[in-house]
């Protein structure tokens, strides 16, 4: 996708200051979390060990590293971490099988950026093998860069997922408008400097000094995004 990104500090002809849209995958921009859950409950099951609902909220919207090690720690599972990696992937791939449900508002916001030509990515926790089988049900062609966990140092909560997609589109971090779902991605966007625009999934998240909080991506639209960067 051929983008242009106005030379940082300056606005558009409309006065916004807005440079580039980052997304997150799993909640976010696809109802995937219930996916997860299910393949964390089912290699469990196989493991011998049972999930209780208390645990599905310590392990959402976090990097896979992170809700792998609480399972592993909170059930006493006999499997290393690479171990359940693997198998978690892998049942995730089967559930999923073919069927990407994208969160209500979420095929028109991407049209409309598309349409505009505004430097797009997806920055995300899960692992590019998880991304790439995603992106063929959304589209690929929507985003410019993309970010998986396991191609970054440190994943989210840390910002460089987000300054990495923002270095990469040349776009300067306080010019970036980020569109989450957990309280993980919320600050590692908000770390990195960006404009955060939060979409609760499982777990609410308060409203803060730089963030929006709204109930669903049917209320995000360009104007919206535009007039939260000035």
């Amino acid at each position: 996708m051929t983008t242009t990104i106005p030379a940082l500090g300056t606005k558009t002809a409309d006065g916004s200051a807005l440079q580039a849209v980052l997304l997150d995958m799993d909640g976010t921009l696809v109802d995937t979390e219930g996916f997860w859950w299910q393949a964390e409950v089912d290699v469990f099951h196989g493991l011998g060990h049972t999930l209780g609902e208390e645990h599905r909220e310590v392990v959402v919207g976090g990097p896979m590293t992170r809700s792998a090690t609480h399972l592993i720690n909170a059930t006493g599972a006999d499997i290393t971490l690479d171990e359940l990696t693997v198998l978690l992937n892998d049942r995730f791939e089967v559930l999923l099988d073919g069927n990407v449900p994208l969160m209500p508002g979420a095929r028109r916001l991407l049209g409309e950026l598309a349409a505009h030509e505004i430097p797009t990515a997806l920055v995300s926790a899960s692992h590019r093998r998880i991304i790439d089988r995603v992106l063929r049900g959304v589209g690929p062609e929507h985003f410019a860069f993309t970010v998986a966990g396991d191609e970054v140092a440190r994943t989210k909560p840390h910002p460089e997922p987000y300054l990495t997609a923002a270095a990469q589109l040349g776009a300067d971090p306080a010019r970036c408008a980020v569109i989450e779902d957990t309280v993980t991605g919320v600050a590692a966007a908000e770390a990195a400097g960006c404009r955060v625009i939060a979409v609760p999934s499982v777990a609410p998240i308060a409203p803060a000094l730089g963030r929006t909080v709204v109930s669903s991506l049917e209320e995000v639209d360009l104007a919206f995004l535009r007039s939260l960067v000035i």
